[in-house]
């Protein structure tokens, strides 16, 4: 799935939920861009400077109306419901980071029966545990 398909298909669940809340007079984006575009931003994973980056340079033409870096990420923190709705409640063992969460120390590998993570390289370092 290319990343275009991705967004296309992410921004129809995310109209199929938002479908009534109507748009601002004042505002330039709908609800259902803002929330996509903020899902989009939490999946990426990257910077607020590196993402605007990205969107304006590949996607300005599924976005044509999206404003200026600072008001996008405005938008993002006044709306920031809308967009939690979407997201999973993070638990134990279902996060989403880009760095490995240790779970256990290096030393204590193997001295359980059920240990939860494997060993691994994370931001060039060993740890036990996951991403």
């Amino acid at each position: 799935m290319t990343t275009l398909e991705f967004i296309t298909a992410l921004f129809y669940e995310v109209d199929e939920q938002l479908r009534t809340i109507p748009k601002p007079p004042e505002a330039h984006l709908w609800p259902r861009e803002v929330v996509t575009l903020g899902l989009v931003h939490a999946r990426t994973g990257v910077g607020n400077r590196a993402f605007s980056r990205w969107l304006t340079r590949d996607y300005r033409q599924l976005f044509p109306l999206v404003p200026e870096r600072t008001r996008l990420f405005r938008i993002f923190r006044t709306h920031e419901d809308w967009t939690q709705a979407f997201l999973a409640a993070p638990t134990v063992l279902v996060v989403i980071d880009t760095y490995g969460i240790e779970l256990s120390h290096r030393r204590r590998e193997g001295r359980r029966p059920q240990q939860i993570g494997r060993k691994g390289l994370s931001n060039h370092r060993w740890i036990i545990g996951g991403k």
